[in-house]
């Protein structure tokens, strides 16, 4: 028995070995490619395209990929800007992914620590969204290399988040069945600092509903009585709902904007429209607070004498996240580390967490965090019996695909900390050496968790007990789409019309500028003179 142990260690110490010297490897590829990083990053960032409509990230996201030698479907499930790009043969198969989308209303110029838009009113990348791809094409780019010199099967399917604002896509690319081969999923999304989490780690599932009224057209003044006002209509749901709002489980979060109120004032509008976003904890809650939804829409309609449709606009569940394949990347981020910022770095965001009034004012994050754990799940006894889960806030659908394959989220240094979240302010850092960092240091976890996915079989093994034997064993994934429903390719189709050409003039050219902010002609930092002048105070010195 000994002697059979000796064998085994001296056989796995050179695998071991191995992996270690293509880690290092890639490393230092990385380093290599942080201006092909970096252009990247900026280029979809000066495209500031809304969801649905990121066409031009669309044509240039593939363009690279295709030069590479992957092999791209363009158009899928139904959607011209989606794409999936495959490069390998065999197992395992790595969907990698990230969101391309951006915020209405966020255009700002990088590098400046108050509100300067690039185009007044734009759309702008106000969350970060530019920076995920960037990431993901170094890493796998980095790791293709090393496939091929080493001779290493295994498929990597690099993807987009298509239309993420609007949790409008990847309900769909499951439903259609692009990641029925897929044996494991990393997602990349922007962050303030370098982490991982497993388990269900707070995300509310939501639905994404817009309500139509239909009514009767008048003369306003002329013959009011002749009409059937279905802004009326809208106004009473709004009403009704928030009068409901008082009665529904702490859990919930849910908000809406008028989409349509009608032409014009002299006109009773004849058409009108809502749109819901309605969040809970559990697929059986959502399902639930719709269907009120729904009720209160029947008796908006009732009072107005108007008719009512309804369109399912996106869903998410609440995710779940792999425990085996986060606790390998997270062993890779405490080896990569937090980067190392400037003074410059640590001005900018320090004076924007002031000019934002931040709770957090110490600038950018020096500490690793730790691995994020499950949330406690077990229910809370309140008054009147009722049993609650913790209180959670936003949604992602990276949530369905985590319910359809083994996933991890990696979360990336790129962002400032503390700022209010889908706001101009997010996009201050996202075209400096803030992000151009964060996304190397997230591209080295990225690539040496892929090199340990595809060099050791036994931790995709792990990874598929865990979710079968623990995130699926009780809970099973009910779509919150139907194969009736459809992508809304439409939305924001209007506000791009309108912004597209101005935004245009500002795209980033590589070929002649550096960088985006050698382009605008930023000095970095851009600071007011008052907001300089205090973070540059001298202290005073103190005499004998």
């Amino acid at each position: 028995m000994p002697a059979i142990l000796l064998a085994q260690a001296k056989k796995a110490k050179p695998a071991v070995d191995k992996v270690e010297r293509l880690k290092q490897e890639a490393m230092a590829a990385i380093d290599q490619r942080k201006d092909q990083a970096q252009q990247i990053n900026d280029m979809l960032f000066s495209f500031a395209e809304l969801g649905f409509q990121e066409v031009e990230s669309f044509k240039y996201l593939t363009s690279i990929l295709e030069k590479e030698g992957f092999t791209v479907q363009k158009g899928i499930a139904g959607m011209p800007t989606a794409w999936i790009a495959t490069w390998g043969s065999g197992k395992p198969v790595i969907a990698i992914g990230s969101d391309v989308d951006c915020i209405p209303k966020a255009s700002q110029k990088p590098g400046v620590a108050y509100k300067d838009p690039i185009v007044e009113g734009a759309p702008g990348h106000g969350e970060g969204h530019n920076s995920g791809q960037a990431l993901n094409i170094v890493a796998a780019l980095t790791v293709k290399q090393l496939m091929e010199k080493n001779k290493m099967s295994g498929t990597l399917m690099l993807w987009p988040g298509v239309a993420e604002e609007l949790l409008g896509a990847k309900a769909f690319y499951v439903r259609d069945g692009y990641f029925k081969d897929v044996d494991a999923c990393i997602f990349t999304h922007v962050a303030d600092n370098l982490s991982v989490s497993y388990g269900d780690v707070g995300y509310n599932g939501m639905i994404s509903v817009k309500f139509t009224f239909e009514g009767q057209a008048a003369h306003a003044a002329g013959a009011p009585w002749r009409g059937r006002s279905a802004l009326d209509a809208v106004e009473l749901m709004n009403i009704g709902w928030n009068y409901r709002r008082e009665h529904l489980e702490l859990t919930q979060r849910s908000h809406y904007v008028i989409a349509d109120g009608g032409d014009q004032p002299n006109v009773v509008p004849s058409k009108a429209s809502v749109w819901y976003y309605f969040r809970e904890r559990s697929y059986p809650k959502i399902k639930a607070l719709f269907e009120k939804g729904i009720k209160i829409a029947e008796g908006a309609a009732l009072m107005t004498d108007t008719k009512f449709t309804y369109e399912i606009l996106g869903s998410a569940w609440p995710g779940h996240f792999n425990k085996p394949i986060a606790s390998t990347m997270y062993e890779n981020i405490k080896r990569v580390g937090l980067p190392t910022w400037s003074p410059e770095d640590q001005l900018l965001a320090k004076a924007t967490q002031k000019e934002l009034q931040s709770p957090k004012r110490e600038g950018l994050a020096i500490k690793l965090d730790t691995i994020g754990t499950p949330i406690p799940t077990g229910p809370t006894l309140m008054m009147g019996g009722q049993s609650m889960v913790p209180l959670t806030g936003g949604s992602d659908d990276i949530s369905d695909i985590s319910w359809a394959v083994p996933t991890v989220v990696l979360l990336y240094p790129s962002n400032i900390p503390g700022l209010p979240g889908h706001h101009w302010s997010d996009a201050i850092s996202m075209a400096t050496p803030i992000a151009h960092k964060g996304v190397v240091a997230g591209a080295k976890a990225e690539a040496m968790t892929l090199l340990d996915m595809l060099m050791k079989p036994e931790i995709i093994q792990q990874a598929k007990a865990y979710y079968t034997d623990e995130q699926t064993k009780e809970t099973k994934y009910q779509p919150l789409i139907s194969s009736k429903e459809i992508p809304a390719i439409y939305l924001n189709q209007k506000i791009m019309a309108e912004f597209k050409p101005k935004l245009e003039k500002y795209y980033y050219d590589p070929s002649k500028y550096k960088s985006y902010l050698e382009q605008l002609g930023i000095k970095y930092p851009t600071l007011r003179d008052d907001q300089r002048a205090e973070f540059e105070k001298k202290p005073e010195s103190k005499g004998k």
